[in-house]
């Protein structure tokens, strides 16, 4: 039986590996929220103590080594300590989330509802500035609240708006992530994946700057996309200034962790949408490929890592440009999106692309499906995409947190089943 790095290079390198590999939790876009995770745990018959939640801004729980263990999962993530809301992943302390889940959470979280129920968070964990996301009543996770000043496109300033969201890595930084890229290589038969910070241009998660204290530029979800029109000028000059610092960055990277990981995350900006790509293929050529081509040649001239890139939505009308483009692997492969049929995936793109994810439909058929239907959408999902090497199973994105846990337990047998 092959190791997990082995069974992760053979299929990165689209060879039959000896059973398909799995993925859960190694990056904030295959990962599984708290609530669902704290459930899993217990359906596992695992230890049951609160699940730390290690991404505030999604509420994504820590898949530990006794859940790796138990699932027999290939992959584990390399992170900085950072968090969306830019205060640290330490100090942890208790909290217990809407839906009863007893969890440990960052020390800067704030733990304090608002008189009407709603959960603010705080760019650094200072309560003295504006909030920056807001978590409803009941509900499971945040959304950023957009801070945007006003603006004419003569204040429009790309260095402003870079020198708020990038810097190149501190020696503490470095320090950091060559200790735990060691721990991880030494201590763990797994693959790793480096989740690389400020690759992603144009990440619209990124674009209300939640983790800064005073925003400059622009920071409107709607204004950011219009600007790509409007301002093409302010948009290139800050994607200029970021490719400078990510190529930077890269360097440093490769000196601190070297051959350790096997991938590397460089984006999660999102270019599809449920019927279609939101951006044209020209807009795409003219505007993201040339820096994504920079990034992937950089990478693919100094290491032997793969680049995975994450975009929701249907991806077929941009896929042969990302594969010029170098990107080795696509993620979470929306197989519910107009176009993305796995089949035609696999036809088309099977011998160029690594698809990780796919594995299951979470629009429909894991948070609503009978345990039946999911063993049947895995087996055949495993069948289409498992052929040849090219496939890392995962959820197409993260588990959310109403997932019932029976599904869960449907889900992982299946794949135990059929992998």
């Amino acid at each position: 039986m092959m190791t997990s790095r082995e069974r992760v290079e053979a299929a990165l390198n689209h060879r039959p590996p000896d059973r398909v590999p799995l993925d859960l939790g190694s990056t904030a876009v295959t990962g599984i929220a708290a609530s669902a995770l704290y459930r899993l745990r217990k359906a596992l018959g695992l230890e049951d103590r609160p699940v730390y939640v290690y991404e505030p801004y999604q509420m994504l729980g820590l898949v530990e080594e006794d859940v790796l263990n138990a699932l027999e999962v290939d992959w584990v993530g390399l992170t900085d300590k950072g968090t969306f809301f830019g205060f640290p992943q330490e100090d942890w302390k208790p909290f217990t989330l809407f839906d009863g889940t007893p969890v440990w959470v960052p020390g800067k979280f704030n733990t304090e509802p608002a008189p009407n129920g709603d959960l603010y968070q705080y760019p650094l964990g200072d309560r003295s500035l504006p909030p920056s996301g807001r978590m409803p009543a009941g509900g499971y996770y945040f959304d950023a609240i957009e801070r945007q000043e006003p603006y004419t496109e003569e204040t429009l300033d790309p260095e402003e708006w870079v020198r708020d969201m990038y810097h190149v890595f501190t020696d503490e930084e470095l320090a950091y992530l060559e200790k735990r890229a060691r721990y991880l290589y030494e201590n763990t038969s797994r693959a790793i994946i480096g989740n690389f910070p400020g690759a992603g241009f144009g990440d619209i998660a990124f674009v209300p700057g939640t983790a800064v204290p005073k925003p400059k530029g622009i920071r409107s979800v709607a204004d950011w996309y219009m600007a790509t029109v409007l301002y093409p000028n302010y948009i290139r000059g800050i994607f200029d200034l970021q490719c400078e610092i990510a190529l930077q960055n890269l360097e440093l990277y490769r000196q601190a962790v070297g051959d350790r990981i096997q991938a590397i995350f460089l984006s999660g900006t999102d270019f599809g949408s449920q019927r279609g790509s939101f951006i044209s293929p020209d807009a795409y050529r003219t505007l993201f490929k040339p820096y994504h081509k920079k990034l992937n040649d950089w990478v693919h001239a100094h290491t032997p890592w793969k680049t995975f890139y994450h975009t929701c939505g249907s991806m077929v009308a941009l896929y042969d440009d990302m594969v010029e483009a170098g990107v080795d692997i696509v993620n979470p492969v929306q197989i519910s999106a107009a176009g993305m049929d796995p089949r035609t995936l696999k036809a088309r793109w099977g011998d160029k692309l690594v698809f990780w994810g796919g594995g299951v439909d979470t629009q429909r058929v894991l948070p609503f499906g009978t345990p039946e239907e999911i063993d049947a959408h895995v087996k055949e999902n495993i069948a289409i995409f498992g052929q040849g090497g090219g496939f890392v199973f995962n959820t197409v994105h993260n588990i959310q947190a109403t997932v019932p846990t029976e599904n869960l337990i449907a889900l992982f047998e299946a794949f135990k089943r059929y992998r």
